[in-house]
C-alpha cells in the first residue's frame, strides 16, 4: 500500500507540470487526465436530440431577447437585464417582458427614470419580481455611475452587480462580448451533468458543477454546453420524470430509468 500511495503522488505532481520526473529516475507514462465514461459518445446523441433546435431556449432565450440592431452598449445593457429577469423564469415569460420593456424603451435612463411601480407592472410576472425591480434599478444606477451605461467586461466586476450571479455573469459575457469566460451552470446543466456523471461527486449547487466541469472538459465546448444542455434539459431530461424511454442515451446513461 504504501508502495502504490508513493507512485501515485509522483503521478499526480507530473500531470500537474511540477517536476519533469528525472529526480525521481525514469517517469512512469502520463496517466491521462479524469474523465466521465461515454462522454463523448453522450455527448454527440444529445447534439442529435438538439439538431432542430427547437427548445424554448432556442427561441426566447436570452440571446433572442436584445434589440440586436441596437448600439453595441444598449444592446450589451439589454443583453444584462435579460439574464437577470430570467432567473427562475420560465423563457418563454422573460422574453414577454423583455418585448414590453423594449416596447417603452430599454436603455440605461429609460429605466433610471421609470418609477418603481411601472417597471414592475411591465415585468410582471416573472419570478421574484419584486426584488428584481429593485436589482434592475440598483446595478443600472451602478452601469451609469461607474462604467458610463455600459457593463463590466469582467466576470469579477459583473458579480458584484446587484442581482447578478455567476452563471449570469458567464452568459453575459459570451453574450454581450463574445468572450469565453467559462461554464455558465443553472439548473438544467447541474442536473444533467450530475445524471451523466459528468462530476468526479454527486455536486450540490450548481458553482460546485461548474468548478468540476471546468476541470476536465475540453475549452473548446465551453460555450456550447449550456445551450446544448439547457434546451436538452426543457425537452428530454426533465427534472421530474424525465423522457428516459425518448433519449438516444438511454443505454449509456447512469441515471437511466430502463424498461
Amino acid at each position: 500500500p504504501r508502495r502504490s500511495r508513493r507512485r501515485k503522488s509522483v503521478a499526480i505532481a507530473y500531470e500537474s507540470g511540477q517536476g519533469d520526473g528525472t529526480e525521481q529516475g525514469t517517469p512512469e507514462p502520463q496517466r491521462p487526465r479524469w474523465e466521465p465514461q461515454d462522454w463523448r459518445q453522450q455527448l454527440e446523441r444529445i447534439r442529435e436530440m438538439r439538431r432542430s433546435r427547437d427548445a424554448p431556449v432556442d427561441e426566447m432565450g436570452v440571446q433572442k431577447c436584445y434589440d440586436s440592431s441596437a448600439p453595441p452598449q444598449i444592446m450589451r445593457y439589454q443583453v444584462l437585464l435579460s439574464l437577470m429577469l430570467s432567473s427562475q423564469t420560465k423563457d418563454q415569460v422573460t422574453s414577454a417582458a423583455m418585448l414590453r420593456l423594449r416596447q417603452h424603451g430599454l436603455t440605461v435612463d429609460s429605466i433610471l427614470q421609470m418609477d418603481d411601480a411601472t417597471l414592475g407592472r411591465i415585468i410582471y410576472p416573472v419570478g421574484f419580481w419584486r426584488n428584481k425591480v429593485k436589482y434592475i434599478k440598483q446595478t443600472t444606477a451602478i452601469l451609469k455611475e461607474k462604467y458610463g451605461g455600459d457593463i463590466p467586461r469582467t466576470v469579477e466586476e459583473l458579480v458584484q452587480l446587484p442581482g447578478v450571479g455567476p452563471k449570469m455573469a458567464h452568459l453575459a459575457m459570451n453574450i454581450a462580448w463574445d468572450s469565453v469566460s467559462g461554464i455558465a451552470v443553472d439548473t438544467h446543466v447541474h442536473r444533467i451533468t450530475n445524471r451523466l456523471k459528468w462530476v468526479k461527486k454527486e455536486t450540490r449547487y450548481p458553482e460546485e458543477t461548474r468548478v468540476a466541469l471546468e476541470d476536465w472538459l475540453p475549452r473548446d465546448l465551453w460555450r456550447e454546453i449550456n445551450w446544448l444542455l439547457v434546451g436538452f434539459g426543457q425537452q428530454t431530461c426533465l427534472p421530474v420524470n424525465p423522457r428516459c424511454s425518448e433519449c438516444l442515451n438511454q443505454d449509456i446513461c447512469p441515471a437511466a430509468k430502463r424498461r
